[in-house]
């Protein structure tokens, strides 16, 4: 069976100077196969992954893999613990204000200087170590600069040090009030159909400080600098990361969790990371869009909402999908106003509160979507 090691490392420290730290499951299989890294919980309020990594855990006891396997479920104890009343208010460093998912490292110059250092004519496995060892020394030195660096980056740093050895990175999320979706990038478009997901947005090469896109970003710009510098040989990029949304946050449920459990081993099933597993997709419609195509629809103006459509709903191109209240003019016509779909969209998620400010992100939508 499986080799199971289980240990806590230090990811934070409080004002008293206390360390805070995170649990880290190790599975090791018999044989050899994929490095697996997945991750739940490191903005506050988003909790599910934390019941879908209980599962895959209760699935990895008793069934072998190939390859390893590393799960850190809450990995952000700072942002969990961060509540104003009965909300979880974990999306920001509360000191420098910073997402607690922006903080990754990606540096392109890096990536440029290590593929001009090559001379020979070196396979990809050859390549591998040698430029996970270079960005092991590079986050490293950021986690070590001498004027040092805020809490979110220094907490993201050291979970990318974590994942860093790993072919396939599954980072575990919720939204506010939304359905299940997933950010593959463009390169890996076939292996959103192995995931129970039917929402997919395809990300291109591009950073915005994200740990699928740390991931990915590297890997598929060395790609792209190797397939120039040697023409003759084959490149294609040998890592895969993806960002799961698992539905609403602030809750958990552990029906969902065993489902969306399944869908990631149905996809690392696929990936060949188990022995002899029957565990396939389920067949549900699936639909995707480019992330030029994800629309974010900003309130006009403020007020109190009622939100007409539920995430995950089709909605034709001037529908109502949202009642705003006026409380300034509840004794004439102004009362009520109406807010309309602007195109033909799928609403993926909503603001999770009634109350609502002038230019708030009101819904996320697919628009120009494509059923698989």
């Amino acid at each position: 069976m499986n080799q199971f090691s289980k240990e806590h490392i230090s990811v934070a420290s409080n004002a008293s100077g206390r360390k805070m730290h995170v649990p880290v499951y190790r599975f090791k299989g018999q044989a050899p196969g994929p490095k697996v890294y997945i991750q739940s919980s490191i903005h506050g309020a988003e909790v599910q992954g934390n019941v879908v990594i209980y599962h895959l855990i209760e699935f990895l006891k008793v069934n072998p893999i190939r390859g390893e396997i590393v799960l850190v479920p809450n990995c952000n104890p700072v942002g969990t613990n961060i509540k104003s009343g009965e909300y979880t208010l974990g999306r920001f460093d509360p000191v420098n204000g910073q997402n607690w998912n922006r903080g990754y490292y990606y540096d392109e110059s890096m990536i440029t200087e290590f593929v001009d250092s090559l001379t020979g004519e070196l396979s990809l496995e050859e390549i591998k170590p040698i430029f996970k060892e270079k960005m092991k020394q590079a986050i490293e030195s950021e986690l070590n600069k001498p004027w040092g660096i805020g809490l979110a980056s220094r907490l993201n740093l050291q979970l990318q040090s974590l994942a860093l050895d790993a072919d396939i990175v599954i980072d575990l999320h919720n939204g506010p009030v939304a359905t299940r979706h997933i950010y593959v990038p463009e390169y890996a478009k076939e292996s959103a159909r192995y995931f129970n997901i039917p929402h997919i947005i395809y990300i291109p090469n591009q950073f915005s400080g994200a740990l699928d896109e740390a991931t990915f970003c590297h890997w598929w710009t060395l790609v792209d600098k190797l397939s120039v510098k040697f023409p003759a040989q084959l490149w294609e990029t040998p890592v895969e990361a993806f960002t799961l949304e698992m539905g609403s946050q602030e809750v958990i449920d552990f029906e969902s969790g065993q489902y969306d459990a399944n869908g990631i081993l149905s996809y690392l099933n696929h990936k060949g990371f188990l022995v002899e597993s029957d565990i396939e997709p389920d067949n549900i419609n699936r639909y995707s869009v480019f992330l030029k195509d994800y629309k974010i629809l900003y309130s006009q103006d403020g007020g109190i909402v009622e939100y007409k459509v539920k995430p995950g709903q089709h909605v034709n191109k001037g529908e109502v999908i949202a009642n705003v209240l006026n409380v300034d003019e509840l004794e004439n016509e102004n009362a009520v106003s109406h807010i309309y779909a602007p195109d033909d969209l799928i609403v993926i998620l909503h603001f999770p509160s009634a109350s609502v400010l002038c230019g708030t992100q009101l819904y996320k939508c697919f628009v120009n979507y494509t059923k698989l």
